[in-house]
């Protein structure tokens, strides 16, 4: 059996369903180059039948992410399977994914069927998906409550009816890893033809053991394992890839099992990750977490001086993290700007580099030290977006104080002409918004509002994140200033223009 795992990864696809975690064809087609640069095996790119704007999504992934094998998302449903055909035809290796529930409560309630007719529609969407792709995978929906011998019975018949790689989810994230490990390990010895496929596993993170029972699973023979950036995804998410990765790269000696991962990808891929999607990585959150390689006690402090393994199990460097150092001041030209930009994974030429480089210098003027987390920021909120923004900002004033309504004036520039507004609210920020609304008059609401120091100290730049909806569209956007209410401003301004493109393209 090889010891190679297969890295699946379905961020753009499970992690896009946590609630307000829409993402733009483009931020999709970013997310996509950047997992292809991690190097993971397959990209799960979305759920073609669920919107014409995610099967074009998938599309031009497809069309532009060449290295890994493009997977899309379908119910053991000819119209579903016809969705992904189409969707996948430009991909260089493409993967139609089936799935069908077969515990029994999944029968009863979801299917609302029996078990043969659910055997029947597994081998039937199969053979369906083989006619059309050479690579396809069967997923036994919630396998980890689904009755052993029957389980052993659908995966033994979607073998035959032509999957190459099977998946045991534990869709619901019931099973603890002792437990997940011996079902995989069962099947491999009860599945007469299991040697003919690649035998994979999906966990859900319900009851915290999401990684713990990928993990377990591949040491009992899974060699594909499902998982998703920051561990996004239903619910309380999916087995985080960048714990998997690690996890398998440190203990070695354990697993005695390697991935195809550039793990110095890892954090520059979590990053991006976090900032399209809105949802912010927890402080503590192993790898990618901001805390994961800071040291507070003094005990640790001096034995890391002294030797970094007495308290590190792995260097920043392994997953990417260049460092904090002063990096950039006010008087660094545009050629240490492109250098350090380049070295941080972006590239900025020509006109973009000039517009950068004027955006960079506001914040130098206004700090005294540009660390590389105010550069990432600056590239991932005010860098190339792949579309030019219906609203943007021009000018703020902004009156408050504890005995007077705070009030704000706006000048803002909508489809390439400028308009000017006032409002008055509870707050700053509040004032702000209802002067942007009288001028964009959309009635939307809004589902989130966070904002987060990018650096330390008294200048540090400030980044905000919103989360505005109109009807059925969701739409994320972000702000970056040093001072808040205008990154405020600005982030509301980049919502509600991804909200006019979306309503334009049906995205």
């Amino acid at each position: 059996m090889s010891d190679k795992i297969i890295i699946f990864d379905t961020t753009l696809r499970d992690g896009e369903q946590i609630p307000g975690a829409s993402l733009t064809r483009f931020e999709k087609l970013e997310i996509a180059k950047q997992l292809e640069k991690l190097n993971v095996d397959v990209i799960e790119a979305g759920f073609p039948i669920s919107s014409p704007g995610d099967l074009e999504s998938v599309k031009e992934i497809a069309k532009a992410v060449k290295r890994p094998v493009i997977a899309g998302l379908c119910r053991a449903v000819k119209k579903d399977i016809d969705a992904c055909r189409d969707a996948l035809k430009p991909a260089k290796r493409g993967r139609i994914h089936t799935f069908i529930g077969t515990s029994d409560i999944h029968v009863k309630f979801i299917t609302n069927t029996t078990r043969e007719e659910v055997l029947r529609r597994s081998i039937e969407a199969v053979k369906l998906a083989r006619n059309y792709c050479d690579d396809v995978e069967y997923s036994a929906m919630d396998a980890a409550r689904t009755d052993f011998d029957y389980l052993c019975k659908i995966v033994e018949e979607t073998i035959k009816a032509g999957a190459t790689t099977i998946n045991i989810p534990d869709s619901v994230g019931y099973s603890e890893p002792v437990e997940h490990g011996k079902l995989i390990h069962d099947l491999m010895n009860a599945v007469p033809n299991i040697n003919k496929a690649i035998i994979s596993v999906h966990c859900h993170n319900d009851l915290g053991m999401a990684t713990a029972n990928s993990l377990s699973a591949a040491m009992n023979g899974a060699r594909q394992i499902e998982c998703t950036i920051n561990g996004l995804g239903e619910r309380a998410g999916n087995a985080a890839l960048e714990e998997i990765v690690m996890a398998l790269k440190v203990r070695k000696d354990v697993y005695k099992l390697e991935t195809n991962i550039k793990s110095e990808e890892i954090y520059k891929t979590s990053k991006l990750v976090s900032r399209y999607t809105g949802i912010p990585v927890q402080p503590n959150k192993a790898i990618v977490g901001h805390n994961a390689f800071a040291h507070a006690s003094g005990i640790h402090q001096d034995a890391i001086l002294k030797k970094e393994s007495t308290f590190g199990i792995m260097t920043p460097s392994s997953i990417g993290i260049t460092g904090h150092e002063l990096v950039l001041t006010s008087r660094s030209g545009r050629h240490a700007l492109s250098h350090r930009l380049s070295a941080l994974g972006f590239k900025a030429e020509g006109e973009e580099l000039n517009a950068i480089y004027t955006k960079f210098l506001v914040i130098a003027d206004k700090k005294k030290e540009v660390f590389d987390e105010d550069l990432q920021a600056l590239m991932e909120t005010e860098g190339k977006k792949g579309f030019d923004a219906a609203y943007s900002l021009i000018d703020l004033y902004v009156a408050t104080g504890i005995k007077i309504t705070p009030t704000a004036t706006v000048e803002i520039k909508i489809n390439g002409k400028s308009f000017k507004a006032a409002g008055i609210g509870d707050g700053p920020v509040d004032a702000t918004y209802k002067a942007i609304n009288s001028l964009v008059k959309e009635d939307v609401t809004l589902l989130d509002y966070q904002l987060r120091s990018i650096t330390g100290g008294k200048e540090a730049l400030g980044e905000v994140s919103v989360r505005i909806k109109k009807g059925a569209i969701e739409v994320n956007g972000r702000g970056l200033s040093t001072d808040v209410i205008e990154a405020s401003a600005r982030a509301y301004l980049d919502a509600l223009s991804k909200l006019a493109r979306a309503k334009l393209s049906k995205v």
